[in-house]
């Protein structure tokens, strides 16, 4: 079991997780969102987290093939930035996790980088902070992509009792 801190404070930010060998293979329809807040089920499952291999959040690249875009970061929905569809240059081996398993985590004040039609796209950056205010984390909870939240592997740590 592991549990994740703040790197600033040392703050636990989550309780003991297990490790999954990898990230739950994901794909969600429109019947599968929940009716009243059109979010999907969570990718990781609670009580549990893995490691992302692949990169979230800023910065974005052009992408070569703008006949048939990607989606700009894995289970998330495509973006057209001004030069094109974009994907995601940003951060690997985020920590993904239930969302209500860092329930002490706040958003950022005034909105800052939670832009989105239903909740947080995720693809504007860090939009989570720990009671201290350092920010540790990227909330995912729009209707049009994942629900899931990835802490930053440099401004949390895991520690395993």
């Amino acid at each position: 079991m592991t549990v994740f801190l703040c790197a600033k404070c040392g703050t636990a930010i989550t309780p003991d997780l297990a490790e999954l060998a990898a990230v739950p293979d994901f794909s969600v329809g429109e019947r599968d969102r929940d009716e009243k807040t059109r979010r999907a089920p969570s990718t990781v499952p609670r009580g549990c987290y893995a490691i992302d291999p692949e990169p979230w959040g800023p910065p974005y690249v052009v992408q070569d093939d703008q006949r048939n875009p990607k989606p700009a970061q894995p289970r998330g929905p495509r973006i057209r930035g001004e030069e094109g569809f974009v994907m995601s240059a940003g951060t690997r081996r985020t920590v993904l996790v239930h969302p209500a398993d860092a329930a002490t985590l706040e958003a950022l004040p005034n909105g800052e980088n939670n832009t989105g039609c239903c909740g947080p796209a995720g693809d504007e950056g860090l939009n989570r902070a720990c009671p201290c205010g350092a920010r540790v984390a990227t909330l995912a909870a729009d209707c049009l992509g994942p629900y899931e939240l990835h802490l930053d592997p440099v401004r949390t740590y895991a520690f395993s009792p």
